[in-house]
């Protein structure tokens, strides 16, 4: 469920409370049954540890494309090294060999730090949505409670 459905669940138990029997004629106080209200609340637990779950995953995953872009650094390093060596019969030759492996390296350093850029880009992108959606709830919870707090004081 996403932001749209704690939405969903956040105006259904508005909708409870609006729609609940005022307490001896006061329209301030309400008289809610606890048992829908606490499984819409639930629901709503439901749905966060999801979300963090979910933020876990994209950090876990763009560690993941940051190692391989090491492996792969590595792996073309280790390469351009033993072409190096093979041709190491002539200076010219070495000294020919020898550039076209920092090139190489340098490529390579150059493609894992694009994917490290972009992978914490995407993982920004994605805390910063969750950061949205965490912080509407809130409001909206806090809305609720002082829906509730306002109709208990009288």
């Amino acid at each position: 469920m996403d932001e749209a459905g704690i939405e969903e669940l956040l105006d259904e138990l508005a909708e409870r409370i609006e729609n609940s029997k005022p307490v001896l004629g006061n329209s301030q106080k309400r008289q809610v049954e606890i048992g829908p209200v606490f499984e819409i609340i639930d629901e709503i637990r439901d749905i966060l540890p999801e979300e963090l779950r979910q933020a876990r995953i994209i950090v876990r995953d763009r560690q993941g494309m940051i190692e391989a872009a090491e492996i792969d650094a590595n792996r073309i390093l280790e390469d351009a090294e033993r072409q190096a060596d093979q041709i190491a019969s002539e200076q010219e030759i070495v000294r020919i060999a020898e550039a076209k492996a920092n090139d190489i390296v340098e490529e390579a350093m150059m493609r894992e730090r694009e994917m490290r850029v972009g992978a914490e880009d995407y993982a920004d992108q994605i805390f910063a949505n969750l950061e949205t959606n965490l912080d509407n709830l809130l409001k909206n919870v806090t809305r609720c409670r002082a829906r509730l707090n306002s109709g208990s004081a009288d």
